[in-house]
């Protein structure tokens, strides 16, 4: 039996000791203490207005000023009770949502015919549809205005919707045929083989596919109707066809002494629906994909 023999085992070197961490400039702490202040100051700037709403809301006494509120929900009964604002709380409802649902009905045909059929400029075509979107809209609201008489639609929620889809469509176009784009061919092929015609094919097959896109149109039309005042400002002249963004810009330069807390509990519920809106799409844009459709 043979035995094997070792050396002396080798001493371990100890493991360097960390050195001492470089300290940071004088100017790069100076630079960095710069940026987070302007960072804060910006936060506030941004959140100290919706505060102020918040507050005055729920104020008793709410004034311009902001501070503790003495809490009341006073304010939101007197918005929903008092006989103008839930009339003009009505008509956003209305003017946005039907605006809405026309934009949409419109896009996605337009958007359907841009992106399957093929014809001589139609890239141009697509670019002078953005160009309206470039021109400022109160370099058009007087030629608006002016067709809406001739049309005898001034004055009118019928003339006021169609201004406000058609305002809305070049963008909602962009979105849903870059949307169709991605929705491949053969699906539709497939639908036509099984005896579905073109519309019959578009339902079944190419509007459950881009939920997406039509849930994106329909956040950003409905937003831009629910926000915009200069059109109504400029076509309406009945007070009781308002809707409520005209509703606050009144409340505020009213001769007579401002109602404060009405006013921010106004302006909580104006901003609610696209609020909620927002969250509503959200999930269920998560949950649409095209990926279901194309696998198999």
């Amino acid at each position: 039996m043979t035995t094997t023999t070792t050396g002396p085992a080798e001493p371990r070197t100890p493991a360097a000791l960390p050195g001492p961490r470089p300290r940071t400039p004088g100017w790069k702490r100076l630079q960095r203490a710069v940026q987070y202040a302007l960072m804060v100051l910006l936060a506030l700037f941004c959140v100290v207005p919706f505060a102020w709403v918040v507050f005055t809301a729920v104020d008793a006494d709410g004034g311009p000023t902001i501070g503790l509120p003495a809490f009341t929900l006073d304010n939101f009964v007197r918005f929903f009770t008092d006989g103008g604002t839930p009339r003009l709380l009505l008509n956003s409802v209305i003017v946005s949502f039907s605006a809405t649902a026309l934009n949409l009905a419109c896009g996605v045909f337009g958007a359907y015919g841009l992106s399957r059929y093929r014809f001589r400029g139609r890239t141009t075509f697509m670019f002078a549809i953005l160009l309206i979107r470039v021109i400022p809209p109160p370099a058009t609201i007087v030629a608006l205005y002016l067709l809406m008489v001739k049309m005898h639609l001034d004055d009118s929620y019928i003339g006021l919707i169609l201004v406000e889809a058609a305002a809305a469509l070049p963008i909602t176009l962009w979105l849903l045929k870059g949307t169709i784009d991605a929705v491949p061919y053969e699906l539709e092929e497939a639908a036509w083989l099984d005896g579905n015609s073109r519309f019959g094919a578009i339902r079944r097959i190419v509007l459950p596919l881009v939920g997406p896109g039509l849930g994106a149109a329909a956040m950003l039309s409905f937003m831009a109707v629910w926000g915009d005042f200069l059109t109504p400002l400029v076509l309406l002249q009945s007070p009781d066809l308002y809707p409520l963004s005209i509703g606050l810009f009144r409340s505020f330069t009213a001769f007579n002494q401002v109602d404060w807390g009405v006013l921010a509990a106004s302006a909580v519920v104006y901003m609610a629906p696209p609020a909620v809106l927002y969250l509503f799409l959200r999930r269920h844009l998560m949950r649409s994909s095209l990926g279901g459709a194309l696998k198999g």
